[in-house]
């Protein structure tokens, strides 16, 4: 199946994937993160739940602070 993540064409195996399991093979681990897939945005208790099929558009956003 082929996604847009981040704005960047991806492919993937399968027909779906959820959205726990898409970080966790993008290794998008920084716990400060805001999702959005097609402009929802995913709240963290539902990652396990949120289905990512073909054609869909996901966007991970980290928050960093600093000085």
């Amino acid at each position: 199946m082929e996604i847009r993540l981040n704005n960047e064409p991806v492919i993937l195996e399968g027909d779906s994937i959820t959205l726990s399991e898409l970080l966790e093979v993008r290794k998008y681990t920084f716990r400060l993160r805001i999702v959005r897939v097609n402009g929802r945005l995913i709240d963290r208790d539902k990652y396990d739940n949120e289905i990512i099929r073909s054609g869909d558009e996901v966007q991970v956003v980290y928050l960093m602070s600093g000085g």
